[in-house]
């Protein structure tokens, strides 16, 4: 902070769990482990939607842009989190807390909007199969992809500027693992009345639009799926949805868990289940749809196939 005037911040504290070293290690080495996996397994994900004609589909287009988001946001803050795991100081400059509030901000929104894209996509898919084609063509895909990015940085530019607006009186201490949005307007010491004002209205106009599709086109889903006659036809059309389902549940379950349970009386409790929120539903996200699609599954399997069968001619070359 600077010394002439208390009221600027230059930098911020990022508490984390500093009260209790030997959990830091422990969470250290586990999310060491789980950022691995994510950056793996998204990025696994992601090259096998481009090179497997197979996947040239709407929704691993989808995927492939959810996979985008897990990387790019668990990036954002991870890396500085297990350093500061490590360093008896733990601090990020006001720039780049700013950065860190708006990325993560931004990329859940539009994580939350390409969701119930998603969802229309198999809307479309199971209640309208013949025209699915014609409906989710290459050009209305990227437009509802586009659509997604733009919601989610437009949301996230506002509530990052009203938050840098706010005064601070020197207090820089960050309750908090990273700089998510909701802890750094604790440090305010001015009214924060408008900011919570346009996080209600964020809440009406951008989420609660993006539950409620999501919600209409599984009930549409769900009555499709009854009316087929075949146990072998509900069976597969609930497949083709079961994996963009589970994520639902885990991506929505885990916000209304952290937004509507009783406050804990140890605060380390909430920050624990906001890391859970951030970092493991983005590992999760590829392993639900690699063990609930065929199709990911043989993509998966022809390059070690292909590797077999390189590494057996060149042994048969030997002989």
């Amino acid at each position: 902070m600077n010394g002439a005037n208390q009221t600027i911040v230059l930098e911020f504290i990022l508490l984390g769990l500093s009260k209790h070293p030997n959990a830091e290690i422990v969470l250290f080495v586990l999310c060491l482990g789980i950022y691995l996996i994510i950056l793996l397994g998204n990025s696994s994900l992601i090259v096998l939607s481009i090179l497997d004609s197979n996947l040239h589909t709407p929704m691993y287009f989808f995927l492939s842009n959810l996979s985008f988001m897990d990387i790019f946001g668990t990036s954002s803050f991870v890396p500085l989190m297990l350093v500061n795991f490590l360093s008896v100081r733990k601090t990020i400059s006001f720039p780049g807390c700013a950065l860190q509030m708006y990325l993560t901000h931004a990329l859940g929104t539009t994580e939350c909007v390409l969701l119930a894209m998603m969802a229309y996509d198999r809307y479309v898919a199971i209640c309208n199969p013949l025209r699915y084609t014609i409906i989710m063509n290459t050009r209305v895909c990227v437009q509802l992809a586009a659509v997604s990015w733009i919601v989610g940085t437009i949301n996230s530019l506002l509530q990052t500027i009203l938050a840098l607006r706010l005064s601070f009186c020197g207090n820089n201490i960050i309750d908090h693992f990273f700089c998510e949005i909701l802890a750094v307007l604790k440090l305010a010491c001015v009214d924060i009345s408008l900011n919570a004002f346009v996080m209600l209205v964020a809440l009406v106009l951008v989420i609660l639009p993006q539950v409620l599709l999501i919600l209409i086109s599984y009930v549409f889903i769900l009555a499709t799926i009854l009316r087929l006659n075949s146990t072998k036809g509900r069976k597969k059309a609930f497949s083709t949805c079961s994996a963009h389902l589970t994520v639902v549940i885990i991506f929505f379950g885990t916000i209304i868990f952290m937004y509507s349970k009783p406050k804990a009386k140890d605060p380390d409790s909430d920050k624990l289940i906001a890391l859970f929120y951030g970092v493991v539903t983005s590992m999760l996200n590829p392993i639900i749809y690699s063990l609930r699609n065929k199709e990911v599954k043989a993509a998966v399997k022809k390059p070690v196939l292909l590797s077999l069968c390189y590494s057996l001619k060149r042994k048969l070359r030997i002989f």
